[in-house]
């Protein structure tokens, strides 16, 4: 998997990818990370990328010259006999989950266009694939909803998550949010690990997990089960759940 990231500040990006999930793929070879300075690709002696918008209005924007010349630069590249896939990170764009994040690591080669001030020249949406937005708000710049994309896009390249079972039972990839975890000590200032994780009968953890998670959906994002299909089990465990919520 390849992340090509166009930014004006390429010193924040120096050590966010040298550690974790990431730091270990990129290490492994399994992952490519290449940042490029979009001031290298100015015009001018004074690498000038911003200028005022036509039409008058508060805010710089970012140019088009330097932007597209970025792209047709790094579409030279080769790999994989991939054609790079190229986002502008926007808060217009497709919110970001973890089912985009899947989709997007099909695409195996991605190039992140991280804005600044007031976004973007509109002609540069020429060669634009998508726009993607990690959350319905604003940010300085697109620097950190890149770090974000490539942290939540990374862990479904193969091999990076040793635990296969982790990707596909997370929270906002199946129906409901993730059940509640527990490890060492057994006990803890009076708060006990639930008998039924202990028990060793994988049925009764699966169906109390099951039931967990479905808790924690109901309590936290009662809004994700309106749309959701149950089956007759998933059903009857939510029935279970809003009996007990309601007599506390």
């Amino acid at each position: 998997m390849r992340f090509d990231i166009i930014t004006i500040f390429p010193q924040m990006f120096e050590y966010v990818f040298e550690y974790g999930v990431v730091g270990r793929g990129i290490k492994d070879g399994k992952i490519v990370v290449k940042i490029w300075n979009l001031r290298d690709f100015a015009y001018d002696k004074h690498r000038t990328v911003d200028d005022e918008p036509y039409g008058g209005g508060a805010g710089m924007i970012l140019k088009p010259e330097p932007l597209i010349r970025a792209i047709r630069r790094i579409k030279k590249e080769k790999f994989q006999n991939r054609k790079p896939w190229v986002i502008y990170l926007s808060p217009q764009g497709e919110v970001l989950s973890q089912k985009k994040a899947f989709e997007l690591c099909k695409k195996k080669w991605l190039v992140l266009i991280c804005g600044r001030y007031e976004g973007i020249d509109a002609r540069v949406m020429k060669f634009v694939d998508e726009e993607v937005s990690i959350g319905d708000y604003i940010l300085t710049g697109g620097e950190i909803p890149a770090m974000v994309l490539v942290d939540v896009v990374s862990r479904y390249v193969k091999g990076i998550v040793k635990e296969k079972e982790s990707l596909y039972k997370e929270s906002f990839l199946g129906k409901f949010l993730d059940y509640p975890n527990f490890t060492r000590p057994r006990s803890y200032m009076g708060m006990k690990v639930p008998d039924v994780l202990l028990s060793g009968d994988h049925k009764k953890i699966a169906l109390y997990r099951l039931k967990e998670a479905i808790r924690s959906t109901y309590k936290k994002r009662p809004d994700l089960l309106k749309n959701v299909k149950l089956n007759n089990i998933e059903k009857k465990l939510l029935k279970e759940v809003i009996e007990e919520e309601n007599k506390k």
